[in-house]
């Protein structure tokens, strides 16, 4: 069973969410602060944590540190993080996804909508086939690693699986709605900055220079599309 991360202070609510996940078939382990978090991850059992439901407003490390902390950690650089904030401001939202959020829930979340959120997120892991090459950038879609001039880069899932969508259809020309329901696999108005996010975040790991992207360009008005052409 997939176990899950639970990264939340409020002990009430911690306990409600832990329930639920158990009750849906997950592991679940419990962290009240982000240094508990982090301690857990490089633990022995941290190696087999499968995704973490991340609180953004943590006493003392916030869930911004300990999202970028996560995927600073070679270990847990590639683990689908959830993020749950308070509100659905701008400013939090996207500072949780440049953090390296792959998704974000705003509280109070239904116990249907956070499994659903947590089984699209372990979906987007799962491992696909083939394995492409596009100007010294090697895309192993069955091992699911990418290489660019024979030097491995790490993504997070979500990166990882826009990637695969992007470069599955070279010149194909992609709107972010229609990357929200394949990559994503929900279709909320207003979350198109979850794309635009992921897509700055892929750019600065697979780009020569981010600002000039050869492989995830922009067609104004319209989306992305994978070069190059």
């Amino acid at each position: 069973m997939p176990h899950v991360l639970l990264i939340e202070d409020d002990a009430s609510v911690r306990d409600g969410m832990e329930l639920v996940l158990r009750r849906h078939g997950y592991e679940v382990s419990v962290a009240g602060s982000g240094e508990a978090a982090l301690a857990l991850l490089d633990g022995p059992t941290g190696t087999a944590v499968d995704l973490a439901v991340l609180d953004l407003m943590l006493p003392g490390l916030d869930g911004f540190a300990v999202c970028r902390r996560i995927r600073a950690r070679a270990s847990h650089s590639t683990l689908p993080v959830i993020m749950l904030t308070a509100r659905g401001d701008d400013a939090d939202v996207v500072d949780g996804l440049e953090a390296g959020a792959d998704d974000y829930v705003v509280k109070p979340v239904t116990a249907p909508v956070l499994e659903a959120r947590i089984r699209a997120a372990l979906r987007r892991a799962t491992p696909v086939a083939a394995q492409d090459a596009y100007a010294g950038l090697v895309i192993d879609r069955g091992g699911l690693t990418v290489t660019k001039d024979g030097t491995p880069i790490a993504l997070p899932p979500t990166e990882l699986r826009l990637l695969l969508e992007l470069s599955a259809s070279p010149g194909q020309v992609f709107t972010r709605e229609q990357l929200l329901r394949s990559v994503w696999d929900h279709d909320f108005l207003g979350d198109s900055r979850i794309v635009d996010a992921a897509v700055g975040r892929l750019r600065a790991k697979i780009e020569d220079v981010a600002s000039k992207p050869r492989f995830v360009q922009t067609v104004r008005g319209f989306g992305y599309r994978f070069g190059p052409l």
